[in-house]
């Protein structure tokens, strides 16, 4: 499959905010917005951005037509979601991409925005980034090393990098196209024409607030679907704020994991440092990666 990339961004380019999912306050977008405009570029914002609809940021309608508006616009160089939460498989049917595929641009988020990453992937062969959203800019006051690796891929630097090893992890090298995102979303989107092909890839997963038996249901339902036996390899990121129930589940989240893949021989890594926390690098999903696992340390670099 021959992958679209999308141009990198130069200084004055235009980053579109938007909220296709859940609400957020405008002034929690502020700093985002100081911040993207420090690195040099402006930004237009969408008109769900402030705007609420109980839990959403707007009807399905209007979601729809701010993200349709953002792909549309020549002068819009890339698509950062301000938030989350839930809404984008809401609307990604009715999206229409004609405009998108003659001029792909990078739409930048995680958690929910898993939806659009895969979609993009499996759908119009596009890579896209998963990375930091508005909250992360508010949450570290401007800028941290985790921020700045958004701003790298935006530049188009190459994807490196390195983490310290895990007692659990899963010696090995892989190579393949990066995919994944949130377990939940990954989950939620089995049987659609938004689940990409796993096979021969490097998967990473995510989570945030979930039961722990939920986690094990979720795990059990990519495997039953044969979206795990035929990976390159695998990456284990944040799953936090992990909940138990009032008869406990018996295992750890890195337990229920190991669980499920040991009879697999692809490499595993686990700590990577994706999540819904401060420790959220951006990665470059559809592209080729190399996964390298060891007794010393993890690395993952874009090929």
């Amino acid at each position: 499959m021959l992958l679209k990339i999308p141009r990198y961004l130069k200084k004055g380019d235009t980053i579109g905010l938007i909220c296709p999912a859940g609400f957020m306050p405008a002034e929690n977008t502020t700093r985002c917005i100081e911040t993207l405009e420090k690195w040099g570029y402006q930004v237009k914002h969408g008109k769900t951005v402030g705007h609420q609809a109980h839990y959403f940021s707007g009807s399905d309608e209007e979601r729809l037509n701010d993200l349709q508006q953002m792909l549309d616009d020549e002068t819009v160089h890339a698509i950062l979601c301000a938030r989350g939460g839930y809404g984008c498989s809401r609307i990604i049917d009715q999206v229409d991409w004609k405009a998108f595929r003659k001029n792909p641009k990078w739409i930048i988020g995680f958690s929910d925005v898993t939806v659009f990453h895969n979609h993009l992937y499996q759908q119009l062969k596009t890579a896209s980034i998963h990375g930091p959203m508005a909250g992360a800019f508010l949450k570290a006051a401007g800028e941290n090393a985790y921020l700045l690796t958004l701003k790298q891929a935006l530049q188009g630097k190459k994807i490196r990098y390195k983490t310290d090893p895990h007692p659990l992890n899963k010696t090995g090298k892989a190579t393949g196209p990066l995919l994944g995102g949130n377990l939940s979303m990954l989950a939620h989107i089995i049987g659609t024409p938004s689940f990409p092909v796993t096979k021969n890839s490097i998967l990473f997963l995510e989570d945030i607030g979930e039961y722990l038996y939920n986690i094990d249901r979720m795990l059990l339902q990519l495997d039953r679907a044969d979206k795990l036996k035929d990976l390159s390899g695998l990456i284990i990121g944040g799953f936090t704020d992990c909940k138990d129930t009032t008869i406990a589940f018996g295992k750890t989240v890195h337990e229920i994991i190991q669980s499920r893949v040991s009879n697999y021989n692809f490499p595993v890594a686990y700590g990577f440092p994706v999540s819904h926390e401060k420790e959220n690098v951006a990665l470059k999903t559809g592209t080729v990666h190399e996964l390298g696992v060891t007794k010393k340390g993890v690395f993952l670099k874009e090929i």
